[in-house]
């Protein structure tokens, strides 16, 4: 049988298909438009999404037998804030995750309602990008709009919608709403009063291995599939990736180097850092996670090669780098601002340490590392709560960078394992579908069969103890420059 896994993502919905033995028999990618309004602002039409999709199942499942597909499910850029009137029909452009508009709401959120009340109710704290301060921005900026509010949706629920015409979203996506309470994986009802929010408006809760329903019998005839196609919840994107790297049970850790960059660490009970510094998010196996996000991490090395030094060829440039853990130039990669675990949306992408004889290697050299000292940032909240981690595994666009892995193994002077599939979400969207439809037993059983380690990048230890050094001085940077960034608007 054939399972179909849809990573919608920032830049592009990315199609898999994949066989009952975890072989990946085709790959599709259809991208869209990424809109900002104004500075700060990102948005995208939940149409495009669909649109897009639809083309790229037809284009997926060219030349295969269709009668072999059995189940479709999901990753997902998470956060995001889709609105549906009455009629089910997009009232407004989704506010996207890496959008900073919401800093008032934000601020209301932690400093009136309070931090150690958000905790309570959700497990976490607000951010920017969290789905709940969105909400209350429309509340406060587009009432109209708020009026005709009947259901909120994330980006690849709205998928699931459209496919089954099931509201439904899972516990991994909704931990990122700030309405979620995470421990008891349920709406929380005091965070519900508190956006104005009834819990009818809110979608179904299934675990990402559950089935929703089925396709809608006009979607079935338009792509060529049987109607009895199950799809199940999915995943958010990290949690997603997590399953697709095999990131599954106790004290398991995956990094993510795409448009933004996490560290995960899968874990079977419930935890919470206590200074909220790490997302404490249901995970997509029934468990839970902790998680660090970084705002921009292979979106970094992306905005300095293709819009500052105008080239496409990434590995010429990087060739050019031939001394690790002696460059002078530091980068802080805050393009969108940052997350964790700053929680400052005002934070800027800023170089410093550049002289007279710094090149043009260094500069790239400094982005790539700015962004493998940014993630050590979350390791060390990790370690301070006692979480020993010796591997990860890595994915993401980042992640095909033999020069980047080797930097992250030694910066965080951990081992860095290379999985055979670099999909991430797309494939653990497929594993997710198939665990639906019966053809293994749990998630854990199906990423232990599927997800095979096929290389290992090693720290070295003079080059991790030059990178310690590198890196004591990299996190003074931020809390010297950090009261600028407010007059810098």
């Amino acid at each position: 049988m054939y399972y179909i896994g849809i990573d919608l993502g920032t830049s592009a919905v990315k199609l898999l298909l994949m066989e009952g033995n975890g072989k990946i028999a085709n790959v599709v990618s259809k991208e869209y438009p990424l809109y900002f309004p104004h500075p700060g602002w990102s948005e995208q039409k939940p149409e495009d999404w669909f649109a897009q999709t639809m083309e790229g199942l037809a284009e997926l499942l060219n030349g295969f037998d269709k009668e072999q597909v059995a189940g479709i499910s999901f990753g997902g850029q998470m956060h995001g804030l889709v609105i549906l009137d009455a009629e089910d029909n997009v009232i407004r452009p989704a506010i996207l995750w890496n959008d900073g508009r919401t800093w008032e709401e934000n601020d209301y959120l932690n400093q009136v309602i309070g931090k150690e009340n958000l905790s309570k109710y959700t497990a976490n704290i607000s951010f920017t990008g969290f789905t709940a301060p969105k909400i209350l921005w429309v509340k406060n900026k587009e009432p109209e709009n708020f009026a005709r509010i009947a259901k909120i949706m994330l980006p690849k629920d709205y998928l699931a919608y459209k496919l089954t015409g099931v509201h439904c979203t899972d516990p991994s996506d909704a931990s990122g709403m700030l309405l979620f309470d995470v421990k008891n994986r349920c709406w929380s009802k005091e965070m519900c009063e508190i956006c104005s929010v009834k819990e009818e408006q809110l979608a179904g809760i299934y675990e990402s291995y559950e089935v929703v329903g089925t396709l809608l019998p006009e979607i079935a005839e338009k792509l060529g599939l049987s109607a009895e196609v199950k799809v199940a919840a999915g995943a958010g994107d990290n949690a997603a990736a997590a399953v697709g790297t095999g990131t599954v049970g106790e004290g398991c850790c995956n990094l993510s180097l795409g448009t933004s960059g996490t560290v995960f660490i899968s874990s079977e009970n419930f935890g919470v850092d206590k200074y909220n510094a790490l997302h404490a998010f249901a995970h997509a196996d029934g468990h839970y996670h902790l998680m660090g996000c970084m705002l921009s991490a292979a979106s970094c090395n992306e905005w300095w090669m293709d819009d500052i030094i105008g080239t496409e060829e990434y590995a010429k440039e990087q060739a050019a780098i031939d001394k690790l853990g002696e460059n002078h130039v530091y980068f802080l990669p805050y393009l969108m601002g940052e997350r964790s675990p700053h929680n400052d949306p005002d934070a800027r992408g800023t170089f410093i340490g550049m002289t007279m004889d710094t090149s043009r290697a260094d500069m790239t050299q400094a982005v790539l590392e700015g962004v493998a000292f940014a993630l050590r940032d979350s390791f060390e909240v990790a370690k301070s709560l006692g979480i020993a981690i010796e591997r990860t595994k890595i994915c993401g666009g980042g992640a095909k960078s033999p020069l980047w892995k080797k930097i992250i193994a030694n910066v965080l002077n951990i081992k860095v394992d290379v999985i055979e599939s670099e999909e991430g979400p797309g494939y653990g969207g497929a594993i997710l579908a198939a665990v639906a439809c019966g053809e293994y037993a749990s998630v854990k059983d199906a990423a232990d069969k599927l997800v095979k380690v096929v290389d290992t990048v090693e720290p070295t230890p003079e080059l991790a103890a030059k990178y310690e050094e590198r890196y004591q001085q990299f996190k003074q940077i931020y809390p010297t420059v950090k009261a600028l960034f407010p007059k810098l608007k």
